[in-house]
Order: C-alpha cells, then structure tokens, then sequence
C-alpha cells in the first residue's frame, strides 16, 4: 500500500467511526449500511484525487513492504535517538 492508499483506508475506518457514532446502529444490516457509507466517502476522496493528479491511488504495493518500511525507519530513529544520547 502506498501511504496514500494507507491515508484513504483510515478515512473509511474514521467516517465508518463517526457516521456510527451518530446512526447508532444495531443490526447486522444496519452496521453494512454504516460501513458502505464510510467507505463510499473514501472512494469519493480516492476519486477527486485521481482526478486532479491524473494518475492511479490504487498501486501494486502490499501492506507487508509498507510495514517493513515503517518498521525500518522507526528502527533507524531509535538507533539514532540512542546514540545521540
């Protein structure tokens, strides 16, 4: 995933969040109707995106080389952080 992707996937999550919040609700079709509505704002934002940069969101990243690079860096900025100490 690219972090855009990974940006996008986290506003479907928080709108699924807040629309919930606010529905309330309590059935297993009402919970999808929920989900679908966060992830419609998302695929909404995906789309403008797309359209003002003219290219792709989706990319041929996976979530496992996203995490290794984040995994990576952290690991970088505690090396560092400890020597500087």
């Amino acid at each position: 995933m690219s972090t855009l992707e990974l940006v996008l996937n986290m506003l479907a999550e928080a709108t699924t969040t807040e629309i919930s919040k606010e529905k309330k609700p309590e059935t297993f079709e009402e919970n999808q109707i929920v989900a679908n509505m966060g992830g419609s704002a998302a695929g909404e934002a995906r789309q403008a995106v797309e359209k003002r940069t003219g290219k792709s969101v989706i990319t041929n990243k996976n979530a496992t080389e996203l995490q290794d690079l984040v995994t990576e860096l952290i690991e970088s900025d505690m090396k560092e952080y400890k020597n500087n100490r």
